[in-house]
């Protein structure tokens, strides 16, 4: 009855933003705000007292029978990106509800229990992800996500008073380290890891770091029939050697796990006979090694300059996020691990090239990170795939790693 019950509400919630391709909805999007809703519903029918903090988290909570006592939580994320799957935080969501309704009728624990549905988890609408969870946790501030817009120019603070928040009330939406035991994400894992394996639970041991920049080049926008070509100052042609650059670059640290990826183009003014004058685009460059990360930075840099001085194009690099890895609790891990044997399921401990809400909330409590493959490694795509029972063994996981936390 559970699996089906889960089976069904990913059905249901991706219904919310579905489009022609997958499922988009972004952060804080009307079709973000009504799968919230939706979720909101099924978290009360399932006994959880909700609130929503000032950065738009969604907290349900089942009291413990020591008032005083720290809550044990889990949690993730509704968002997605343009045109993706139905099982990105999804499942750890529904799978965060199922664990708390199994514990609710198990009886009562010491701990209360959470489930949070975090909010602007990617990074797609502004650049800059996990933004419930790095509030949360206290590791940014109002001053800076006033910046953050869109790319309809939108700003982070109009949305925020769309949904009734206030941004200058952030402060409000952190939480203290008493207050969590320990916080424990559910996810898929975006990778091929365990599916090559053949092993059924990914245990994380870290999580790679994100850096991201903005890059803008600007040349000269001229007419493409009479404009010769060596007297163009074409911003995409510059762009297009940059993009080049950095994927050279990563491949010569892709032994030590650095990957980098221009993801997102805007060429201005964007007219097929219009030399291109200017380019925005964004760089994505993720490791478990901080050093070569910041090699590689510095590495395309230096690429960039000198492609700007031999195009004679002018670039501007602007860094939205720069952080280390993060490591996960490793008694969390042994504990994950010792479930995991005694309910006979397959397991190996990995490290996540996807960032998670998780890696933020390990600067304030114990956290751990349980992965369920999901099939060829497609994520972020309509073809993302989890089998039923997968997800039902992660759960399972996942319910019994709360209760012993709790209990």
């Amino acid at each position: 009855m559970e699996n089906s019950w889960i089976i069904n509400e990913i059905e249901q919630i991706a219904q919310f933003g579905k489009d022609k391709r997958g499922v988009t909805r972004l952060a804080f999007s009307p079709a973000d705000r009504a799968a919230r809703e939706y979720v909101e519903k099924l978290m009360r029918e399932s006994g959880l007292a909700i609130r929503t903090d000032q950065i738009g988290n969604i907290i349900g909570r089942i009291e413990g029978t020591d008032a005083k006592a720290a809550a044990v939580v889990t949690g993730s994320h509704l968002d997605t990106v343009p045109e993706g799957g139905k099982f990105d935080g999804i499942v750890g969501i529904l799978g965060g509800i199922a664990a708390l309704r199994t514990l609710k009728m198990r009886g009562p624990l010491t701990h209360p229990l959470e489930l949070i549905v975090f909010s602007g988890e990617e990074s797609n609408r502004f650049g800059v992800s996990a933004i419930g969870s790095r509030v949360m946790t206290g590791w940014t501030s109002a001053k800076t996500l006033g910046k953050l817009k869109d790319q309809d120019g939108v700003t982070f603070t109009q949305l925020l008073a769309e949904q009734g928040l206030d941004i200058n009330h952030l402060d409000q939406a952190v939480r203290r380290p008493e207050e969590i035991k320990a916080f424990v994400e559910l996810h898929i894992e975006q990778g091929t890891a365990l599916e090559k394996a053949n092993k059924t639970i990914g245990i994380i041991e870290s999580v790679a770091a994100p850096a991201r920049c903005k890059i803008i080049v600007e040349g000269v926008a001229a007419h493409s029939g009479t404009t010769p070509m060596d007297e163009r100052q074409d911003a995409l042609v510059s762009a297009a050697m940059i993009i080049l650059a950095v994927n050279e670059i990563a491949l010569e640290q892709a032994d030590r796990g650095v990957v980098g990826t221009v993801g997102a183009l805007k060429v201005y003014p964007g007219a097929m006979n219009v030399v291109p004058g200017l380019v925005e685009m964004l760089l994505d460059i993720r490791g478990m090694n901080h050093s070569s990360i910041i090699k590689c930075l510095q590495e395309i840099k230096d690429a960039v300059s000198e492609i700007a001085e031999r195009q004679n194009t002018g670039v501007a690099i602007e860094i939205l996020s720069s952080e280390r890895p993060a490591s996960l609790d490793g008694e969390l891990v042994e504990l994950i691990a010792g479930i995991c044997r005694q309910q006979g399921i397959q397991y190996q401990h990995m490290n996540s090239g996807a960032g998670h809400d998780a890696m933020n909330m390990a600067r304030i409590t114990k956290a751990g990170l349980i992965l369920i493959p999901c099939k060829a490694g497609v994520s972020h795509n309509p073809d993302e795939y989890a089998s039923p029972e997968d997800i039902q063994k992660g759960i399972d996981v996942l319910t019994e790693t709360l209760y012993q936390l709790a209990k």
